[in-house]
């Protein structure tokens, strides 16, 4: 009897993704098959071996595999033990189809700086709530992607643009409670997502997400000391669920959101702001 692979599958609420899947595989075999949109894969344990248009590849557990759509392809474990990997489907907003011709003749990548951001990719598409950090790690992988394609390198660090930057800071705080995303961002701003991404990292020293996350957590603190319930709390601070207001005020703070409601300052002295 063959195993049955252990699959999670799940459509993220993330512009340019159709897709998210971790598998185990032991011992199916993939037979000959297509996809519409873009497969992007890294292996965390095992080999996979597979053929696209007429050759054939591996996929190692140091590279970065990117099969295009609507080319054949078909896979299997090299290692009795099978492999497990994790699977990116892109639409054809972050890699368009006229880069298919050059992906056949060109599916693995030796790029650690690459596969290192798709793993970080992966860790904020697991966490619902965390779209934005999810949209702001896919610009700079698409990105990426594209330059391996066209064989160009890394793009160069802009130059810095403070106006750009505080004009995205003014935009995340009218609207940090109910969020926006990258894409909305770009929109509104004339700026590509990447771009967007880099000058205010550079400006402020952190990623729109996670200056989005600070106010949020920080509003959370207040509701928190004037005595609404946390859960009341995650709802009215734009955390998608408790259990995502809970890891990211801890990330924060040290505390969850329960402990620090009870704390208090020690008699006859006040309560000094962290």
């Amino acid at each position: 009897m063959v195993a049955r692979p252990d699959i999670k599958a799940w459509r993220p609420q993330v512009d340019g993704i159709a897709e998210v899947l971790h598998a185990r595989i032991t011992e199916h075999v993939y037979p000959m098959h297509t996809h519409d949109s873009w497969t992007l894969l890294i292996v965390d344990d095992g080999v996979v071996r597979y053929d696209l248009d007429r050759h054939e590849y591996g996929a190692l557990e140091q590279l970065v595999t990117l099969l295009p759509p609507h080319v054949p392809h078909n896979g299997c474990s090299v290692k009795p033990t099978g492999f497990r990997k994790r699977v990116i489907y892109l639409d054809s907003s972050q890699l368009g189809d006229h880069l298919i011709g050059l992906a056949v003749g060109n599916p693995a990548c030796d790029d650690p700086v690459l596969r290192e951001r798709i793993h970080q990719l992966h860790n904020a598409l697991t966490h619902p709530g965390d779209e934005l950090e999810a949209d702001s790690r896919l610009a700079f992988v698409a990105e990426r992607l594209r330059a391996h394609l066209e064989r160009r390198c890394e793009p160069k660090e802009p130059a810095a643009d403070p106006g750009l930057a505080h004009r995205l800071r003014e935009l995340l705080d009218e609207c940090f409670v109910e969020g926006v995303t990258l894409r909305e961002a770009s929109e509104q701003l004339h700026a590509h997502p990447a771009h967007l991404v880099r000058v205010f990292s550079q400006e402020f020293g952190m990623g729109p997400h996670q200056y989005l996350t600070g106010r949020r957590v920080d509003l959370a603190r207040g509701l928190l000391l004037a005595g609404m319930a946390p859960r009341a709390v995650a709802a009215s601070a734009g955390f998608y669920d408790q259990s995502h207001f809970t890891r990211h005020f801890k990330r924060i703070l040290g505390i969850s959101p329960g402990q620090y409601a009870r704390t208090g300052p020690p008699t006859g002295l006040r309560r000094v702001t962290v």
